[in-house]
């Protein structure tokens, strides 16, 4: 096989820009068709059945994250483990990972399906869910929750094929999962008829799902050159390096919930109703503008992690300029926008002009920092593929928690307004905790040179032993 055609040696030796494209590219149309489910499924019973069975499925989204926390935390981890372990050559390391991850999805999955269809009431009931909605996203959410193993294992799995380089594999694979439940959402819907459509969006959900689910099984058994599936078993030396470093990924999805929960019931309290859809068509359009980022960020780790499991420690800062700069660029395009004509872009989602005019400039200090957001996405992205977990946590938890959580309660207290306080509290959080990856990844980065150093004198001690 051609040295530039090999993906592992891609990343080790192509191209520093090449190879950036040919990974960013596939993972961020990656992550626009992962965000399709949930959305398609809406459109077509909005559409095909009605206002509060689409009231239902958008109620049980949040829940549907309890499977990508899972997914998140086993499959993040285990492509940072195995990112470095190809570039160490660490064929037992690889060999295992598969067989690591499928035993903890099947046991973390069977929990979540177990606890979700008991549950399913009480946790939609705290989102407020009542009447006819809860019944029927009661109904919606349990059918997705019998589908949370192949789910589970089809984008944890997606995640190690990217953390192989193989991502223009892991996004075919994703988009086929979309296409088929876009195919199957309104043939589902008719066969199953009105009064049980949104039991066909969800059976069209998992049977995507399950399809995608078994090619991935059959690529990582049969097709896979580098990673296969061998024994399914718990590997004990595989645990702590797969859950540390993929628990600082999952924190960001399941603190996000909380985060926006808290957003919404503070500018409740402070602002008028007014406020809270303020708050909702910003946050939509701050969760738009971070798929390409996000999808950047997944091209980032396995050119990292395998450089840095090789010991390639230029490529490693080659790499992170030259996506940092393309991250920066990204978020230009959605940033100018939004500072230019913040009216125009609420008005996407809000028709009152009143409201409009009122919320422009707090879209304004809500996006202030998201010109940065490529860096700080990509600083958390860096700690998570060379191992540091503790890093990557420290930045996830006190951008999602320990540091905003505080200052959204305090902020409030000191404005005029007390609900600009909101979003200067979030303003305010990225940037301190911009500063503090950006001096994480300077310590990093010259503990590397030291590495360097160290390594150059052992290699001349031997070769001037060896004359």
């Amino acid at each position: 096989m051609n040295k530039q055609n090999d993906a592992k040696d891609s990343l080790l030796y192509g191209n520093v820009f090449k190879t950036m494209i040919s990974l960013s590219v596939p993972a961020i149309l990656g992550m626009v068709v992962i965000g399709l489910y949930n959305f398609m499924d809406a459109v077509f019973v909005g559409r095909m059945v009605g206002p509060e069975a689409m009231t239902a499925v958008k109620v049980s989204y949040p829940f549907t994250l309890l499977n990508t926390g899972v997914a998140t935390l086993i499959g993040t981890g285990s492509a940072s483990v195995l990112s470095r372990a190809i570039g160490k050559n660490d064929k037992d390391t690889t060999d295992r990972i598969m067989g690591n991850l499928t035993a903890l999805i099947l046991i973390f999955s069977i929990l979540i399906t177990a606890i979700g269809m008991v549950f399913a009431p009480n946790l939609l009931s705290l989102a407020g869910a009542k009447g006819n909605i809860l019944a029927e996203s009661v109904r919606y959410l349990r059918i997705v929750f019998i589908g949370s193993l192949f789910v589970n294992f089809a984008q944890a799995a997606n995640m190690v094929m990217r953390g192989e380089g193989k991502l223009k594999m892991a996004m075919t694979i994703m988009a086929a999962g979309a296409i088929i439940n876009i195919v199957l959402d309104p043939i589902m819907i008719s066969v199953m008829g009105k009064e049980n459509g949104i039991l066909g969006a969800a059976y069209a959900t998992i049977t995507a799902q399950i399809i995608q689910a078994v090619y991935t099984l059959w690529y990582f058994v049969n097709k896979s050159d580098t990673v296969k599936i061998n024994k399914v078993k718990i590997e004990r030396s595989l645990i702590k390096p797969v859950i540390s470093v993929g628990l600082s990924a999952m924190l960001m999805q399941v603190m996000t919930m909380v985060q926006q929960t808290i957003m919404y019931n503070t500018v409740e309290k402070w602002g008028s109703s007014s406020w809270q859809t303020i708050l909702g068509a910003a946050l939509s359009l701050q969760a738009f503008a971070f798929i390409p980022l996000w999808g950047i960020s997944q091209g980032f780790q396995p050119a990292v992690g395998t450089n840095y499991g090789a010991g390639n420690y230029d490529r490693v800062r080659a790499f992170t300029r030259v996506f940092m700069v393309a991250a920066t660029t990204i978020a230009l395009i959605f940033y100018a926008p939004i500072m230019i004509a913040p009216k125009a872009m609420l008005s996407m989602f809000i028709t009152d002009k009143s409201i409009v005019v009122e919320g422009a400039p707090m879209l304004r200090v809500l996006f202030t920092m998201y010109i940065a957001y490529g860096v700080l996405i990509l600083a958390i992205t860096f700690f998570q593929a060379v191992g540091k977990a503790g890093a990557a946590s420290l930045m996830a938890l006190l951008r999602q928690a320990a540091l905003f959580l505080p200052l959204v309660i305090i902020l409030p207290r000191f404005f005029a307004h007390n609900v600009e306080g909101v979003f200067y509290a979030q303003l305010i959080t990225d940037l301190v905790v911009l500063i503090i990856g950006i001096a994480l990844m300077i310590a990093s980065f010259r503990s590397m040179k030291t590495e360097e150093m160290k390594n150059m004198k052992q290699t001349k001690f031997r070769n001037a032993a060896a004359a």
